[in-house]
């Protein structure tokens, strides 16, 4: 038996860092809680086990009385004076009893109890050890794919990458070395699970401050982060010393840093733009090569209406909008993108605002002339009133639109 409890002690002790002390308490508790509903029940009990040898000794406590009505708990004193010389009535003894007394089942029920504390300690263990980790990167090896979720072994306890954390085209097989983001440990019946993500944004905004120098140290700070994974990244940085340039040290030379963190995140592209508080340099900064035209801001809805020539609307809006969704999140603002078009791109419009600033007609007037083939001051060259009745207006606008005509183009007396 003390073979067996010490092999127990050394065990948990090398292999799962459970200290001696911490197992004996529990072997003992367990071993007199079980005894004490088997034969031994109603008996006071001490069991003691020698951390050395792992000697497992047990005494029944028993009170001196000169007249017994309960021999598992009661002494008659002259039986109690061997035991303890000088004891006096009403004192406690303790009688050694031989541990193989305590019961086969006892030592089974015993067993059970030591593994279920066991399990316990494991589950304390793997939260202290972890705890301190969420917000961290941690690499381990991929154990195996359950319906779509991947196990990971982390040395010290099993993690979980579920497949919402995962970035979309990774393919990982049992054996393959990861790295992932500690994103949380969440509390189960089955004891605290330490959740893994390699989707979230946290995971690269923790990889360029591993990365990069500044970051950690807080001379180049990341103020907005926008991420599709497995797709593309932005992110926005500022300086706190005017003689660092942001972005340039997170490229570092010859983009030397960002490539590391392109590799690891399996050649996922990465945008580093320089930090504005302004939503509209911020938008222009975030969209280049792409060049605004015209940016219209609404700070009540906080929306954005960003106008660009033809040939940069392809790069604004991105692969299926890739690239605007992401300026969006960046800068967060709701963002429109649409084709700017010069007053020359719309000669039925160019006319007819021609005509109202020329002659202070109706807009509805000026595109009927327009509609008739009127398109210029010149147009109305022996143009009469006749000819605008011919054309569906009435005589009197007819002869209002004429009498303006010649008002406008009649010297000035």
């Amino acid at each position: 038996m003390s073979s067996e409890i010490l092999s127990v002690l050394e065990y948990m002790e090398k292999e799962k860092g459970i200290s001696r002390v911490d197992m004996i308490a529990t072997i003992t508790n367990a071993l007199k809680t079980a005894a004490l509903k088997g034969v031994n029940s109603g008996q006071d009990l001490k069991i003691e086990i020698n951390p050395k040898n792992g000697t497992l000794k047990a005494w029944a406590l028993l009170k001196v009385v000169d007249s017994v009505s309960n021999p598992k708990t009661e002494i008659h004193i002259e039986k109690a004076q061997p035991l303890k010389p000088g004891v006096l009535l009403g004192e406690i003894v303790e009688k050694e009893i031989d541990p193989s007394t305590l019961g086969r089942i006892a030592a089974q029920t015993a067993r059970q109890a030591v593994m279920q504390r066991i399990r316990q300690f494991e589950k304390d263990r793997i939260y202290d050890d972890f705890k301190d980790m969420v917000g961290n990167i941690v690499t381990g090896t991929v154990r195996r794919r359950e319906r779509g979720d991947i196990y990971i072994d982390l040395g010290k306890a099993e993690a979980l990458l579920p497949s919402k954390e995962q970035v979309p085209g990774e393919e990982y097989q049992p054996g393959d070395r990861i790295r992932c983001l500690l994103l949380n440990i969440d509390s189960t019946p089955r004891g605290p699970e330490i959740i893994l993500s390699r989707g979230s944004p946290k995971f690269v905004r923790r990889l360029f401050e591993l990365e990069v120098t500044e970051i950690a140290d807080g001379t180049v700070k990341i103020e907005a982060f926008a991420r599709e994974p497995g797709y593309r990244t932005k992110i926005a940085v500022i300086s706190t010393d005017p003689k660092v340039d942001p972005v340039g040290a997170c490229v570092g030379a010859r983009g030397a840093r960002v490539k590391t963190i392109v590799r690891e995140l399996g050649g996922e592209k990465i945008d580093i733009v320089k930090f504005f508080p302004d939503p509209r340099d911020m938008i222009i900064e975030a969209l280049k090569p792409a060049v605004p035209r015209e940016i219209v801001v609404d700070e009540k809805t906080h929306r954005i209406l960003l106008k660009v020539a033809t040939d940069d609307l392809a790069i604004a809006i991105g692969r299926k909008g890739q690239n605007a969704r992401l300026t969006s999140r960046l800068i967060g603002w709701r963002l429109d993108i649409e084709e700017f078009r010069a007053a020359g791109d719309d000669p039925r419009g160019t006319a007819i605002a021609s005509l109202v600033r020329k002659y202070e007609f109706d807009p509805a007037i000026a595109a009927r002339l327009v509609d008739m083939g009127i398109n210029s001051p010149a147009a109305f060259e022996g143009v009469e009133a006749d000819d605008l009745v011919g054309a569906g207006f009435t005589a009197e606008e007819a002869q209002t639109i004429v009498d303006r005509v010649a008002a406008k183009q009649s010297p000035a007396p």
